[in-house]
């Protein structure tokens, strides 16, 4: 299913890679636009995030990647720069254009092949692909992406790539792309589990006592966790993390959009739960790509919509890989 992105001058396109069990996306604005971001999570994986500060003199960027392979998969963003470079898109300088290229990564080596990850030519093809509507689901960095690791890999699910857009009056453009690689649940709008840890055949001695248990299918990751006096069962190859985009034709400046992307985490926070936690390494990037005039307040607040909607999408529109079932296989 593609969905349409819906701001002029950001293009986005995935490299997949359904053997291997990995993928990039990535977000293009070739001929530049203010951005920032917030990192919540315990455990990020960056790139060329510091230019984002309001602290650092430039005031562009040209894409955003996002990748899986853990530290591996930011070599992607390489690709990107080169790419964006032979089109002579970039920040001016005296002795030509220099593309920047921040980028954030997800860990998915355990669900298909841990030597498999996004590299130079990935990135270089995915912007390659970029056009106005992207698919969502298990592509591009979402291909490796699952939910619900409390009990390890068989418990996850299949998780992936969402998109959601929220209009605003005066005709502005708030949209959400999102790839969901949470340690804790994905929950529904009515705040039930949507997608998460699944109890499968365990016994009473394998769920401790006290877990909450839902239709003998979830394992209530929250209210498991305050169950527990020491740490929380997890599975070493399953580490986490929730990457967002969060694109606009609004005018902001630099601080503002840091100031959006502070609000949007709020997004993650409705929709997965336990969220934010040390081994999670959530981050919302912010972009700004037009003229139209918007107060921080409404976009926030639209902004966490987009993404709270994006990554229930990322669930509901993943398929089945690598033994990792998605919600329509239950």
């Amino acid at each position: 299913m593609s969905a349409l992105i819906g701001v002029e001058g950001i293009l986005v396109g995935h490299a997949t890679d359904a053997v291997g069990g990995t993928g990039c996306t990535v977000v293009v604005a070739p001929r530049g636009v203010v951005g920032s971001l917030e990192v919540r999570g315990g455990g990020p994986g960056t790139r060329e995030t510091d230019l984002l500060s309001p602290f650092s003199s430039v005031n562009e960027l040209h894409a955003v990647v996002l990748a899986g392979g853990s530290a591996f998969g930011l070599a992607a963003a390489d690709g990107v720069v080169r790419y964006l470079e032979e089109r002579g898109f970039g920040y001016q300088t005296p002795f030509g254009r220099i593309p920047l290229v921040p980028a954030a990564v997800i860990y998915d080596l355990g669900l298909g092949h841990a030597t498999s990850r996004p590299r130079a030519e990935d990135g270089y093809r995915a912007a390659a692909a970029a056009a106005a509507s992207v698919e969502e689901g298990s592509v591009g960095v979402g291909t490796g992406a699952t939910v619900g690791k409390m009990l390890g890999e068989e418990g996850w699910m299949k998780s992936g790539f969402g998109v959601a857009s929220v209009a605003l009056p005066g005709g502005v453009t708030v949209t959400a792309m999102t790839v969901c690689n949470a340690f804790g649940d994905v929950l529904a709008e009515d705040g039930s589990i949507l997608a998460g840890a699944r109890t499968g055949g365990l016994g009473p001695e394998e769920v401790r006592e006290g877990a909450a248990v839902r239709d003998g299918r979830f394992l209530d990751s929250h209210a498991y966790v305050l169950t527990v006096s020491d740490h929380p069962r997890f599975d070493a190859r399953a580490e986490h993390t929730t990457l967002s985009v969060v694109a606009t034709d609004a005018r902001l400046d630099k601080t503002q959009c840091g100031q959006v992307a502070r609000m949007a985490h709020d997004g993650l926070a409705r929709a997965i739960s336990p969220v934010h936690t040390p081994i999670d390494g959530d981050a919302v990037f912010v972009l700004s790509a037009g003229l139209r005039p918007v107060t921080v307040f409404q976009l926030g607040c639209a902004a966490a919509d987009a993404v709270a909607s994006s990554i229930r999408r990322a669930v509901r529109c993943a398929w089945s890989l690598h033994g990792a079932p998605a919600l329509e296989d239950l």
